[in-house]
C-alpha cells in the first residue's frame, strides 16, 4: 500500500457516563488494534474528536501487549491528547475513515454534524467507512448526498442490545445502538455477546464489540487496498 495513504480515526470527547457518576471515554483497545492494523499496513493515522484536544480513555489494560506499545510511545500519546478538531480536517485527504467505540461515543457522536459531513464524503469520494462497538453511534445520522442514511439497506453490527443489559447500562445509554441502526435502515447482524462479529456490506465496516476491533481494521485495509488508486482523491500532506 502506498505509503502516504491517510486513515482517519475518531475517538470521542466524552467522559462522563449518563448520571452514574462514573467516568467513560473511548475504549483502548478499539484504538489499538485497528491502529496496529493500519500502520502495519501502511496507512497514516490521523485522530480526530468531536472537541478535538485530549480524550478520555478507559479500557487501560495493560496486559494487552497492543495496549502496552501504544502507550509506551509518546508520539501516539501525544495524537491522543491532541487530537484534530473536525473544523481542521479536509475529507479529500483520507481513504477512510473509523469510529472507535466507547461509551462516551453515545453522547457525542450522534449529534456532531461536522464529523457526519466527514464520513459523508470520504465514502462518497470512494473511501472506506468503519466502526465498532460502540462507534457506529458516529453513524446513526450521516447522510448520503441523496438524502439517504448511509446506513440503510447495508448490513451493520454494533455492539448489541444484549450486550448493553449485560453491563447493566441499557437505562443510561441516551439509546439502544443496535434498535437505532434499525430504525435508520440498516440490517442488523449479531453473534452471541462479547464473540467477535464483523461484517462488511459495501464499503462499510461494522463490528459489535471490543472483539472485533482488529477485525473491523484488517477488513477496511482489505476494502482500501482494493480501492483502484484513482477512485479516491486524496493528497499526502498533512491535515491542516
Amino acid at each position: 500500500m502506498s505509503q502516504n495513504k491517510r486513515l482517519l480515526m475518531v475517538v470521542t470527547s466524552h467522559n462522563t457516563l449518563g448520571n452514574t457518576g462514573k467516568e467513560t471515554g473511548f475504549y483502548l483497545s478499539e484504538v489499538t488494534h485497528p491502529h496496529d492494523v493500519f500502520t502495519r499496513a501502511g496507512l497514516t493515522v490521523d485522530f480526530v474528536s468531536p472537541k478535538g484536544g485530549k480524550t478520555p480513555m478507559t479500557g487501560v489494560e495493560l496486559e494487552d501487549p497492543l495496549n502496552k506499545v501504544f502507550l509506551d510511545n509518546p508520539d501516539l500519546v501525544a495524537q491522543i491528547e491532541n487530537t484534530l478538531n473536525p473544523t481542521q480536517i479536509d475529507p479529500a485527504k483520507y481513504v477512510g475513515i473509523f469510529y472507535a467505540g466507547g461509551h462516551g461515543t453515545m453522547w457525542d457522536f450522534p449529534e456532531n454534524e461536522q464529523l457526519a459531513s466527514l464520513a459523508s464524503a470520504i465514502y462518497e469520494q470512494g473511501g472506506v467507512v468503519g466502526a465498532v462497538c460502540h462507534g457506529p453511534s458516529g453513524l446513526v445520522n450521516v447522510r448520503l448526498s441523496s438524502g439517504e442514511y448511509l446506513v440503510s439497506g447495508k448490513t451493520v453490527s454494533s455492539f448489541t442490545n444484549e450486550e448493553e443489559a449485560a453491563v447493566g447500562l441499557t437505562e443510561v445509554v441516551p439509546f439502544l445502538l443496535e434498535s437505532k441502526l434499525i430504525d435508520r435502515g440498516a440490517e442488523f447482524t449479531k453473534a452471541p455477546n462479547f464473540e467477535a462479529h464483523t461484517v462488511v456490506s459495501d464499503r462499510l465496516v461494522t463490528g459489535q464489540n471490543p472483539a472485533s476491533a482488529a477485525g473491523v481494521g484488517e477488513r477496511m485495509v482489505e476494502l482500501i487496498e482494493s480501492l483502484p488508486e484513482k477512485s479516491v482523491s486524496f493528497v499526502s500532506s498533512t491535515a491542516s
